[in-house]
């Protein structure tokens, strides 16, 4: 829910807050006061693309901050924003709320922050999906589009159609891959045969040598050892011969380390002095460790080559190894990892006749199993249009177009030629797109026995705007927590029309925060919390705007104004106060 908000330098608006409640709250004020810039605020806190135009004349820069509950959310939407707080580092303040904030310079840059951190302006339109919804003057425009239409339908029956959706989603990938495949190896087939002998030729070099992992830093380490022999086996024996007393090259014999240690140890043991024993334990256990010592030498030596050939057998083994770095890595790890990498690549391009036939029989399962699923999600999609369609006529007869019935059309979409992705379903060639093989076209018969035509072409602008506030209305039904903005979604609507939408209004309020702009008193009454954009003008000539929450008293005034101007008129007002007294017995009913 949006708690609250504050525009700074902004269009005509140099400074204005405002608090809002849950329930309805309308926007009033007279024309050019500032309204739409309310709304404006909230696009730029969904991440809109900044205008510095927007930038208020002679600003630096114009500032809008959001306060935002997050505790009526459903717990899916909860844990998404709770995740995305946390990659962005921001945080929520005490009472819990998060704050957004957008920023727009005279030059057109601007910065976004969200809880404290800066954050880019898709993070913020990240935040804001799932809990602000903003209709624009025009957003009803889109309504127009296949997409949008496509995207409608779905929303209504998600809980159907969107596991269906996303299993033709693995399919179509699945059966898309595999088709691209088969097309690469079956058009490039002389290429890939050559590339395929390269490959072929590289890996039988690579397994004649057969390298093995780090193999060539090790040999380095054995060559260096190899050409000191003499000199590292000559140590080895006479620290050997120092230890154990083995004959000398003399000949003469040696007093070994051990006999000595273990003579003077004897003697030690021969005294009977406290003090001598603790240095014969001590001594003791230099005798294990020299012992120790001994045998290591004597392990090494007899690790060290015999065979005067193993230095040139480590050389030529050396030479066949960079013979391989030479042309496929740096190291012999690296040709293993290339030669891991190119038999990949050489399944994937084999393109012998079996390994074609395979691949052929692969796409044309997947290719079964994606029509399948597009099939199975087509249904669901017919299924939900005749329900769509009757809930939304239902609501247009609550909204003075008690005759017009919506018509939601699904229809096949034919594949082009040269097409993408087509796809064959009961012997007719479909473009399967990534939702779907389906069209998805809303068409209105605007009064009975009329003909149904596409909304462009058989809805005005106010019928336009009706349709779209029914189908938000039946859209919501199973939906809640979500802000609902509406600008002006009452233009070129008026009477009792008016009156119904401002009903409707009500009745989604229910389930939903809705805030609405609007120009029409009976749209107005309905409102649980009004606000009202002033404009004032300095000596100067310059225009300012403020916002501010109306008291009961007030709304009287502010609802004779918006009739006709009748403010200053004890009819306008009586007129006003007769006006809400209805809103408020329909709103308790």
């Amino acid at each position: 829910m949006l708690a609250e908000i504050r525009i700074d330098n902004l269009g005509v608006i140099s400074e204005a807050s405002a608090q809002f409640h849950e329930g309805l709250t309308v926007l009033t004020g007279e024309t050019g006061a500032g309204k739409t810039m309310v709304v404006t605020s909230l696009h730029l806190l969904s991440g809109a693309r900044a205008d510095a135009g927007r930038v208020r004349v002679g600003a630096q820069r114009a500032v809008v901050e959001g306060r935002f509950l997050a505790d009526e959310v459903s717990e899916s939407v909860d844990n998404e924003i709770t995740e995305l707080l946390e990659s962005s580092g921001a945080e929520r303040d005490e009472d819990g709320s998060i704050i957004a904030l957008r920023t727009v310079g005279g030059d057109g840059r601007s910065r976004a922050h969200l809880g404290g951190r800066s954050v880019p302006a898709g993070t913020l339109s990240a935040f804001t999906g799932p809990l602000l919804t903003v209709h624009g003057q025009n957003d009803q425009l889109r309504l127009l589009r296949p997409d949008q239409q496509l995207g409608a339908l779905d929303r209504f029956a998600d809980k159907t159609i969107g596991p269906l959706s996303s299993r033709y989603a693995k399919h179509r990938s699945e059966w898309l891959t595999a088709r691209s495949e088969l097309i690469e190896r079956t058009g490039r087939t002389r290429e890939l045969a050559q590339e395929a002998d390269q490959l072929t030729f590289a890996l039988n070099e690579i397994d004649g040598v057969a390298p093995e992992p780090g193999e060539d830093e090790s040999i380095v380490a054995d060559v260096k050892r190899l050409s000191d022999l003499d000199s590292l086996r000559s140590a080895a024996d006479e620290a050997h011969a120092a230890l154990t007393g083995v004959d000398d090259m003399d000949g003469g014999g040696a007093s070994a380390a051990l006999d000595l240690m273990s003579e003077a140890r004897a003697r030690i043991e021969s005294a009977s002095d406290p003090e001598l024993e603790g240095i014969g334990a001590r001594l003791a256990e230099a005798i294990a460790v020299v012992t120790d010592v001994s045998g290591d030498i004597a392990t090494y030596l007899g690790g060290l080559p015999a065979d005067p050939g193993a230095l040139d057998s480590l050389l030529s083994r050396q030479a066949e190894l960079k013979t391989l770095t030479r042309k496929y890595a740096a190291d012999v790890d690296g040709v293993l990892a290339w030669a891991k990498s190119a038999r990949e690549r050489l399944a994937r391009i084999d393109v012998s006749s079996d390994a074609l036939s395979a691949l052929t029989q692969q796409v044309d399962q997947a290719a079964e199993a994606t029509a399948e699923a597009a099939t199975k999600l087509t249904g669901a999609r017919v299924k939900a249009a005749t329900k769509l369609a009757k809930a939304v006529s239902s609501e247009l007869a609550g909204l003075a177009m008690g005759k017009a019935e919506l018509e939601v059309s699904v229809r096949p979409r034919p594949a082009a030629a040269q097409d993408s992705a087509p796809l064959t379903i009961d012997g007719t060639e479909l473009h399967a797109g990534t939702s779907g093989v389906d069209e998805i076209e809303f068409r209105l018969a605007a009064h009975s026995g009329a003909q149904s035509l596409p909304l462009g072409k058989s809805a005005s602008g106010g019928e336009l705007s009706r349709v779209m506030l029914a189908l938000e209305v039946v859209l919501a039904g199973s939906d809640t927590g979500a802000t609902m903005v509406f600008d002006e979604v009452d233009a070129g609507v008026g009477g009792r029309a008016a009156v119904e939408i401002g009903r409707r209004l009500a009745r989604l309020a229910r389930t939903h925060q809705v805030i609405v702009v609007t120009h029409l008193p009976q749209v107005a009454a309905f409102a649980d919390t009004h606000l009202v954009v002033d404009k004032t003008d300095d000596d100067g000539g310059v225009v300012s705007s403020g916002v501010r929450t109306l008291s009961d008293d007030e709304r009287v005034v502010e609802l004779a104004r918006m009739l006709a101007g009748l403010d200053d008129t004890e009819t306008g007002r009586a007129h006003a106060e007769e006006l809400l007294a209805t809103a408020s017995s329909e709103r308790s009913a």
